[in-house]
């Protein structure tokens, strides 16, 4: 990553952000949400009836408060209504141990975060909701879909207070979301996918199935892109407590071969399901892999972005 991109504990930077200007994250598919503006409804007709309460998060908008029901419970709740069809969104950021691992300046985790943060603001300058999620095999932090400015500074805190802890379950993480998530959204997954195939795939088959727009933005290092190893080296387990003494070079063409197939599964079920996946190599500077791909999703077809 360049000089001028993001450092640890610092997630969002004005050099990335003026990058991006001009750019936006839009539904490609029919969204409902929280705001009447620029996505296409999935409703019909011109009413703007009551669908149904919500609790209030911090940045929801005070107006919202449903008055007479804390009259009647001493909580306050939002009130939503069917014609309010912003994008929401949800950024899943993986936080389990193998996100910590790095060859360059930033770890995956610290990379991932980078992304998240950068597309929250995003979000918050578009009026659209962004909330988060942490996990590793459960969930750690979660931050509902709200809009508003205090909405980036809850999902920065978020970001700047996690990092990688345990071990990975995908699979858990998505069926989990697309139990939860009551309304269409756009589910944004940072992660290493570090787990089973299998079950990566039927989580984000569960997700795209309940309805959700998706966004796999898979994250990993150059070394797990390329393994550009030559001496023997001793390899740690990224989850497990293994090691493997091994020559990488008589390694490395089995080794790439394995990526491979993975990824061109992954492509594979995203593309059946209209979702979108893009790999990312943490060397890769920020603010080009973003306006790669939002400039991409202008279009109508899914893409995905090859790591250099």
């Amino acid at each position: 990553m360049n000089a001028d991109a993001a450092t640890p504990g610092g997630y969002l930077t004005p050099a990335v952000i003026a990058r991006l200007r001009g750019l936006e994250l839009r539904a490609r598919t029919v969204v409902s949400g929280l705001l009447s503006g620029r996505h296409r409804s999935v409703y019909r007709g011109q009413s703007v009836e009551f669908a149904e309460h919500r609790p209030y998060a911090a940045g929801d908008d005070i107006r919202r408060i449903d008055w007479r029901l804390f009259g009647r419970q001493d909580r306050f709740h939002i009130k939503q209504y069917e014609e309010e069809t912003n994008l929401r969104c949800v950024l899943a950021i993986d936080v389990s141990r193998s996100m910590a691992y790095r060859s360059g300046p930033l770890n995956k985790y610290e990379y991932g975060a980078c992304l998240g943060a950068t597309l929250a603001y995003l979000l918050v300058r578009q009026h659209d909701a962004v909330g988060a999620v942490t996990f590793d095999d459960r969930i750690r932090r979660q931050l509902p879909a709200v809009t508003g400015r205090v909405q980036l500074a809850n999902v920065l805190a978020l970001l700047e207070d996690s990092g990688p802890i345990g071990t990975t379950d995908v699979k858990l993480l998505l069926h989990q979301l697309a139990d939860e998530l009551r309304r269409r959204s756009l589910i944004v997954l940072i992660s290493d996918l570090l787990a089973a195939p299998d079950d990566v795939v039927a989580g984000l088959e569960h997700i795209c199935c309940r309805g959700h727009e998706l966004l796999v933005l898979h994250v990993m290092d150059d070394d797990e892109w390329n393994f550009p190893f030559v001496e023997n080296t001793l390899f740690d387990g990224l989850e497990e407590p293994q090691r493997l003494l091994a020559d990488p070079q008589a390694l490395r063409a089995n080794y790439l071969a394995v990526v491979r197939r993975f990824t061109a599964r992954l492509r594979a079920v995203c593309l059946k399901h209209h979702a979108d996946y893009v790999p990312v190599n943490t060397r890769d500077p920020l603010d080009v892999v973003l306006s790669s791909y939002l400039s991409g999703r202008r279009g109508t077809r899914p893409r995905g972005v090859t790591p250099a």
